[in-house]
Order: C-alpha cells, then sequence, then structure tokens
C-alpha cells in the first residue's frame, strides 16, 4: 500500500516538473519566431534538428534563451513597479 502512494507522489512531482519546463520553453520559440517572421514549428523543428547534430548545444542555446527572456519579463515588471 505505501509502496503505491510512494509512487504515485514521485510521478506527480515528476508530472509538475515536465509541465513547469514545458510551459517555460515555449515561449523561446515564439519570441523567436517573433522576431523572425517565422512559423513557430520551423523554430522548434530547427532546434530538434539541430541538436541532433551539434549534440546538445542548441539545447544549452535555448535554456539560455529562456533564462534571460525571464529575466526581462522580471525587469520589466520591476520597471513598471517602480513608476506606479
Amino acid at each position: 500500500m505505501w509502496f503505491g502512494v510512494k509512487i504515485l507522489n514521485k510521478l506527480k512531482m515528476f508530472q509538475r516538473i515536465i509541465t513547469y519546463f514545458e510551459q517555460q520553453s515555449f515561449g523561446v520559440s515564439t519570441y523567436l519566431a517573433n522576431k523572425l517572421n517565422m512559423s513557430t514549428a520551423k523554430v522548434r523543428l530547427f532546434f530538434i534538428y539541430s541538436s541532433f547534430l551539434a549534440v546538445g548545444f542548441p539545447i544549452l542555446f535555448y535554456l539560455l534563451a529562456a533564462v534571460v527572456l525571464d529575466i526581462r519579463t522580471y525587469m520589466k515588471r520591476m520597471r513598471l513597479r517602480i513608476w506606479e
């Protein structure tokens, strides 16, 4: 009984982590697609195909871009709070 509950809790935690990363990652492709006037699907495909060729570099770039975009939105929120 306890074994099943522990597995269920771990699966719920894993699902929360996956959901968080999915929510954070889709903003990068959308942002780059809007800036480059491209389809979001093409940008995502580029990251997928280049990941196979470059063995991890696009993933690092993707994560770095996500952090930078997150910092930019945080700074914009802070700037608006200062003037309120």
